[in-house]
């Protein structure tokens, strides 16, 4: 029996239609701003700003547990994004506001509902977690 060199060949695989590729794209932009929003401090701020400005102490008290640093950051995030706007009043010492944009306000609503859903489902969440944690012997 003599051996020989078989040649085998594959297809080439397809590059993705424009469209697959444009999904990606979209899946993966769509993913940064939700990372964004679904932020629980996110939502606590925009959900303190739905009312009006705030200076940033006053944002640190009304948003519980949150550190100076961690309000400072997100923060500079939503105003990046455009979702709240920083202002300045030359004053000593400078007075510095924040308060939601226009599309800061167009979130207010879904972030309300989000908020409300979780105050509605608390108990309801806890049974579950109860639940489960007892079937897992903990």
């Amino acid at each position: 029996m003599e051996l020989r060199h078989t040649e085998v060949t594959t297809p080439a695989p397809h590059p993705p239609a424009p469209a697959d590729r444009h999904d990606r794209v979209d899946c993966r932009r769509v993913s940064q701003v939700l990372s964004r929003i679904g932020d629980k401090w996110t939502v606590l701020i925009v959900r303190s700003l739905g009312d009006g400005p705030k200076r940033f102490n006053e944002l640190k008290r009304l948003v519980g547990g949150i550190s100076q640093r961690m309000l400072s950051l997100t923060l500079k995030n939503l105003e990046r994004d455009g979702l709240v706007a920083r202002t300045v009043t030359p004053s000593i010492p400078p007075r510095v506001d924040y308060e939601l944009t226009d599309l800061g306000h167009s979130l207010q609503a879904p972030v309300d509902a989000l908020g409300e859903w979780a105050l509605k489902n608390m108990a309801r969440i806890d049974a579950a977690r109860d639940r489960f944690d007892q079937a897992a012997g903990e």
